[in-house]
């Protein structure tokens, strides 16, 4: 095992045009930092040269080939101090003069290996070709070192990429703006993947463009481990390659759970065309008309008593009605009760979820609920769909976590329904932690994911406040859910997550159960409460569309969606795609 060493994220503001006194100032950070034994130093996205070039024209001074002159001065402090350094810097390509936003990972011999941004923000196409050297992990003495550029990280893919090729550590460079930060996705990568994020921030304005620095090493477990706000400075911690390579997300092993042969429709692009034309294409099940509805998630512990959970389930469910929901989403196994559901496990065509049904009927109402469901021999933690016209399908957890492999097996097929307010996926509990499974459901289609589940604290963070002076309506003030795992689950993939957790704390739940809005850069955030205590939360949403044969709202547009490159991702649906396993 490689042994845990010093760390250093570097936070800077640099001036356009004036090149050698940012490479000079970033020299002197870095010399700073490897004599206080950092061993790996990472410094911002186009530190050296400033961020917000015009065109090809403009930054054509400031580019320069790797390895190359500013890459050898800081390879000086490496060899100096035997230690690895992570520099951002508009790229030129000697053979086609393509220029490119870079950055180079500098080792004690020289340059170790580069990343090429592969998922260009709105700035970059004014000057840079999108990266063809991208998520490639590189092998060094201190540990196995990826690195990624900004806007690289909004795509689950890219981290999942370099962490099944054995990533300890992601050096995330960056120029982020436009919300608080330590932000939301650079958490959720560093969660869902089990692996630490060095994140190397700007700050300060630059053409009218606030940055919002933050710079952090965040845990594998998803906590901030040590983080500067606004100003120049460095911020160390340490880096320890053993967590890392335990991939433990809530205490469970997550990479044991991806089900790869069912990931196959990663590697397509449904939204790259416009998606009303898509899903219709050859009459093919087109997308449901949508409109606007009221979506409702209801949080409670379910006991042993069915009848018990079913008479709450049924007060929930005129409580929805009442407000004028068209779905109500209820936890995992809410029917049979988590403690030890399969001594309570009964057929779908039993009397529990006919019960469940026929609440659905009597309420006019679509409801999402788990339950322990017996199919001969086999055990399934399912969830079932019922409504006004009765059952209407089921889904069974594809992802099982340990406590499920005691008693359950394991699905073998989405869920995807069609129902009056929009596209509905299914998912439960376990599910939610593996990025790949709303993915896939956002690529089918679904305008909203009902996930019930009864998942443990530590998929939420609280923010103390930034001084860094955003424009309203971008929140500055504490908050104590600024990350909730699963909002970012919504809003990379442009859909509504309706999640529903139990809230007992001796049974391991942890709450925080809440409906979440389709864009995460939206303010005020377009979601529901979060719920802390039992009780339900409701959202209006539309998924409807203005008089035109082109998508107009996030949710059937799906912008973020658009932007994959499915060409980079092949390893994520090849089974045993770790390529690095201790």
């Amino acid at each position: 095992m490689t042994a845990p060493f010093k760390a250093a994220t570097i936070q800077f503001e640099p001036t356009m045009f004036e090149k050698e006194r940012n490479i000079a100032t970033l020299l002197d950070m870095c010399e700073e930092a490897a004599s206080d034994g950092a061993k790996l130093i990472v410094t911002p996205e186009m530190g050296t040269t400033g961020y917000c070039w015009y065109d090809r024209a403009e930054v054509a001074s400031e580019v320069e080939p790797i390895p190359g002159p500013t890459t050898a001065r800081f390879q000086k402090i490496a060899a100096a101090h035997d230690c690895y350094i992570v520099v951002g810097l508009p790229e030129i390509d000697p053979v086609t003069e393509l220029y490119y936003n870079s950055a180079a990972l500098i080792g004690p011999e020289g340059v170790v290996g580069k990343h090429r941004k592969s998922h260009p923000y709105i700035a970059e196409p004014k000057w840079a070709a999108s990266g063809d050297v991208a998520h490639e992990v590189f092998d060094t003495k201190i540990g196995r070192i990826a690195i990624l550029i900004c806007m690289d990280l909004h795509f689950f893919e890219t981290v999942r990429l370099e962490t099944l090729a054995g990533a300890d550590v992601i050096c995330h460079i960056s120029n982020w703006l436009a919300e608080r930060t330590p932000a939301p996705y650079w958490i959720t990568r560093a969660f869902e993947n089990a692996c630490y994020v060095i994140e190397s921030n700007r700050w300060g304005l630059e053409r009218t463009v606030q940055f919002s620095g933050g710079s952090c090493i965040i845990g594998p477990d998803g906590q901030i481990e040590a983080q500067i706000d606004g100003g120049n400075g460095i911020v160390t911690g340490t880096i320890d390659p053993a967590r890392a390579r335990e991939r433990l997300v809530l205490g469970e092993p997550v990479f044991d759970m991806r089900r790869p042969d069912l990931y196959k429709t990663l590697m397509t692009n449904s939204f790259t065309w416009n998606p009303l034309d898509f899903h219709r294409l050859y009459g093919y099940q087109p997308l449901p008309e949508g409109g606007p509805s009221m979506l409702a998630v209801a949080q409670f512990s379910p006991g042993p008593d069915s009848a018990e959970n079913l008479a709450k389930i049924a007060d929930f469910a005129a409580e929805a009605k009442a407000a004028g929901a068209a779905l109500l989403v209820l936890p995992e196994l809410a029917l049979t009760g988590t403690d030890d559901p399969s001594a309570r496990a009964e057929p779908i065509t039993g009397e529990t979820v006919a019960a469940f049904t026929r609440i659905a009927m009597r309420q006019r109402l679509h409801m999402v609920a788990g339950f322990a469901e017996r199919d001969g021999e086999h055990l399934y933690n399912t969830v079932v769909l019922s409504g006004p016209e009765g059952r209407v399908g089921s889904y069974r957890k594809i992802h099982l976590g340990q406590a499920d492999r005691g008693w359950a097996s394991a699905g073998s097929d989405w869920a995807v329904f069609d129902l009056p307010f929009g596209r509905l996926g299914l998912l439960t509990g376990h599910d939610a932690l593996l990025p790949e499974a709303a993915r896939v459901l956002a690529l089918e289609g679904c305008d909203a994911v009902a996930c019930p589940a009864a998942l443990p604290p530590g998929f939420t963070g609280a923010h103390k406040g930034t001084s860094v002076p955003h424009n309203a309506p971008i929140p500055k003030g504490a908050d104590p859910y600024h990350w909730h795992a699963f909002r970012a689950r919504s809003g990379e993939n442009n859909l509504h997550l309706v999640f529903a957790n139990g809230c007992d704390p001796e049974a391991g739940n942890a709450g925080h159960s809440g409906i979440f809005g389709t864009d995460t850069f939206a303010f005020p955030r377009d979601e529901s409460a979060i719920l802390d205590d039992e009780g339900m939360a409701l959202l209006a949403i539309d998924t409807g569309n203005l008089d035109t044969p082109y998508p107009t709202s996030t949710v059937r547009r799906k912008d973020l969606i658009t932007m994959r490159l499915p060409h980079h991702y092949g390893p994520l649906v090849i089974e045993g795609s770790q390529l690095a396993v201790d």
